[in-house]
């Protein structure tokens, strides 16, 4: 069964840096692509990146494009957020998500959950 598990996340100042991680167990991330997603509270979840299962293929939201680095190590089963200049509006909870090869395909297994907090 697989089981993501984020980590990362924390409080920082606006312009601040963290790297989020996603680290899978019971199974290998080679196959996955995996998805970053967050929510704000009272808002709905959005998807923030995605990285396809060979790394080749990347995307990311419109909001976050050339602040967010999305990666892969599968030798290591994770996958890392590189989040710079971060900005008020990027708090909330951050998820990652494995979908099958690609990320156009859909959410197969969530992870719980990490907290971002941007704040002076």
């Amino acid at each position: 069964q697989l089981h993501l598990v984020e980590s990362g996340g924390g409080l920082v100042q606006p312009g601040g840096s963290l790297r989020l991680s996603c680290a899978a167990s019971g199974f290998t991330l080679d196959y996955y692509a995996i998805g970053w997603f967050r929510q704000a509270p009272g808002k709905e979840r959005e998807g923030v990146s995605c990285i396809s299962s060979s790394g080749r293929s990347t995307n990311y939201a419109d909001s976050v494009k050339g602040r967010f680095t999305i990666s892969r190590d599968n030798a290591k089963n994770t996958v890392y957020l590189q989040m710079n200049s971060l900005k008020r509006e990027d708090t909330g909870v951050y998820y990652c998500a494995a979908k099958d090869l690609y990320c156009s395909n859909y959410v197969g297994t969530w992870g719980q959950g990490t907290q971002v907090t941007v704040s002076s």
